[in-house]
């Protein structure tokens, strides 16, 4: 089953929580705000991979990288960020400040070539 049905990923069999990842990446100094969400991995379609999207304290200060080695250091193998670091201005949520992982998981199909872009 793919993440964009549920809160936990699965990776390799195991268990990722989106909000442990999160929690971690709200410990770093440049980063403001943080989500992850899931995208499937190209080679096998019961794996997801942690995607975050990362609102950095400073525009431009903060590389993919840096944010990818943050949490290597610190987290264990299975809970890298292997499907990416995507900046943005601000994280989607609704009008009572809850965040909107749905919009963010749309996003994350876009970006990885999902969706045609005649449909976006």
């Amino acid at each position: 089953m793919s993440i964009f049905s549920q809160e936990l990923l699965k990776y390799k069999g195991l268990q990722v929580a989106p909000a442990e990842l999160e929690n971690l990446l709200f410990t770093h100094p440049g980063i403001k705000e943080a989500a992850v969400v899931g995208v499937p991995a190209p080679d096998d379609p019961t794996t997801d991979w942690p995607r975050a999207y990362v609102v950095p304290v400073e525009k431009g200060e903060l590389s993919e990288e840096e944010v990818k080695l943050f949490v290597k250091e610190r987290l264990a193998d299975y809970k890298q960020l292997r499907g990416g670091v995507a900046f943005v201005e601000e994280i989607p949520k609704s009008a009572i400040g809850k965040m909107l992982r749905r919009e963010l998981r749309e996003r994350a199909k876009q970006e990885v070539g999902w969706v045609k872009a005649s449909k976006l």
